[in-house]
Parts: structure tokens; sequence; C-alpha cells
């Protein structure tokens, strides 16, 4: 007979169900216990029989074992996650996670995106015109690149103890037939041709330490290795009434 886990804390559940306040009292008791602690679970509400261990693989608790107690009452022994088994959970929810955009036209050549809780202006796919009211979408695409640069160096320089007082990185970019975006004379690729650019670093750390920091940022840059490899594009169109 395996022996009934002993538990850190207790909390009394009464007839709660977890849509109705049982979760909160149960994340507050959770939270003095340390990774590892095991809160015992009284409750005389049958949906948590169900509920409790979906609410479980999602956070990443475990239940150890559910006992039936006095008076219609039943114990459930949910261990807390670990240091382990939040980063396993934080692993797992980054491989599937897929970042996402929406873009609105406003108008004339101009449209806006909406990322997250952010929204910025777009303007035209390629513009040469330096009175465009909003930057192009190429330019949004340079930028991009240099930003995950920028702040992919400057991260992993301050996990290796790398002091950093300032960086810049600088890009520039020709397009392979710009003509062919604009439709006026043949069917080249209007893609860009080659991205290129440099990265200015003050720092006193040694130089070789610097160009290897350069050389993983850029071997483990999103945006970057996307570029390089020309992911795959499969945007359909769906016309609305």
């Amino acid at each position: 007979m395996t022996a009934t886990p002993r538990a850190d804390a207790v909390l009394e559940g009464g007839d709660l169900d977890c849509g109705s306040g049982l979760l909160l009292l149960i994340r507050e008791a959770m939270s003095p216990l340390g990774p590892g602690g095991v809160l015992e679970i009284r409750s005389r509400e049958t949906s948590v029989r169900e509920d409790l261990p979906a609410w479980c693989r999602m956070v990443g608790h475990s239940i150890l074992d559910t006992v039936p107690g006095e008076a219609s009452s039943t114990s459930y022994y949910v261990r807390k996650q670990s240091a382990d088994d939040k980063l396993a959970l934080d692993f797992a929810a980054a491989r599937d996670f897929a970042w996402k955009t929406r873009v609105k036209w406003t108008g004339g050549m101009q449209a806006k995106a909406y990322v997250r809780n952010h929204t910025f202006a777009v303007g035209q796919p390629a513009s040469f015109d330096t009175a465009d009211p909003a930057p192009g979408a190429v330019e949004y695409l340079l930028s991009s690149l240099a930003g995950c640069l920028t702040v992919g160096f400057a991260w992993r320089a301050s996990r290796r103890g790398v002091e950093i007082r300032n960086l810049e990185v600088s890009l520039s970019a020709k397009s392979e037939d710009i003509l062919g975006f604009l439709g006026v004379e043949g069917s080249g690729n209007p893609g860009l041709a080659r991205v290129e650019g440099t990265a200015f670093v003050a720092s006193d750390a040694d130089p070789e330490v610097l160009a290897a920091l350069w050389s993983e940022t850029v071997a483990r840059s999103p945006v970057a290795q996307t570029l390089a490899r020309r992911v795959d594009v499969a945007v359909s169109l769906r016309v609305m009434s």
C-alpha cells in the first residue's frame, strides 16, 4: 500500500470550485512553499476532481495523490513545481510560441501595424522619399535586424560579465531589382541582394572576446538567420464581402 504524501501545508477548500475562488486560494497557499513543497487541498466540490489536474498540468504542478476523506471530502496532494519544472515549461512555451502581427491599411500609402500591445505606422514597401510620414517596410526589416543584433549582443555580453559602454549597429541594403517591385520593367527579384554593415562597440574587454560574442550573436539571431536562409512565405488572400 502506497503511503499518503506528507503535506507541508493544508488548504480547506470547502465547496468552492476552481472557477469561483479556489484557484486563488491555492496560489496564495502555494506561495510560501519552496520548490517541491506539497500542499494538501481538501475539497467537497466534485468538479475539482477534473478541473484541478487540468490546472496543474497548465502551470506545472504535480498531483501526487487523491485520497477520499470524511464527510464527502477529498484530499488532493499537489507538489509545487521546482525550478527545473518551471524551466522546462518555459522552454516548451518558447518552442510553441508564434509571433503575430496585424496590419490595417489606413489609406493612401499608409498602414498601421498592431503587435502585442504596440502600434506603429508603416509607409510604402520601398520608399525613396525622405519626406515620407512613416518608414518603409524594408526599413522596418533592416531596423528589426539591427535591433535584434544590438540587444542580443548586449544581453550576451551582460551574461558573460562583459561591460559595454556604447553599442551601435549600422546597416544598409540594396534590392536585387527594385524595378521589379515598381512593375516598370522586367520581372527580377525585388528582394534584398545583400545586407551589410558594421557594429560599433566601446568596451575594455579583449577584442577577441568581443568578436566571439558578436559571431555568436549573429549565429543565434532569429532575424539574421531568417534572412540568411530565406524562410518560406505562405500568405493567402481571402476576399471579404
